[in-house]
């Protein structure tokens, strides 16, 4: 399955670019685990490494990391960058979900 294919479920589907060497997204890791155990398949938790997918990067104009996006049927509706709560994502997924 392609990103844009990925993204274009209707459920909404979190993605989290990260890269390995980035410390924060590190710590972003277990909270996206325990976000990922409380919405089950409500919606789509996935990891895009921005230094293997510069162009998916490049093509959400990705400053840095860990970005998180919130697609709805392929169309970005919420974004923000850096370590984000727990709270506050599984919010922002239920609101669209």
């Amino acid at each position: 399955m392609t990103f844009q294919e990925i993204i274009n479920q209707d459920k909404p589907v979190l993605v989290d670019f990260f890269a390995e060497w980035c410390g924060p997204c590190k710590m972003m890791a277990p909270t996206l685990k325990e976000l990922k155990d409380r919405v089950g398949d409500a919606a789509a938790i996935i990891k895009i490494d921005v230094d293997k997918s510069p162009q998916v990067a490049a093509q959400y104009q990705i400053q840095g990391v860990p970005t998180l996006i919130l697609f709805k049927n392929g169309q970005p509706v919420w974004r923000q960058s850096g370590v984000r709560p727990l709270s506050e994502l599984e919010n922002v997924i239920k609101q669209n979900a």
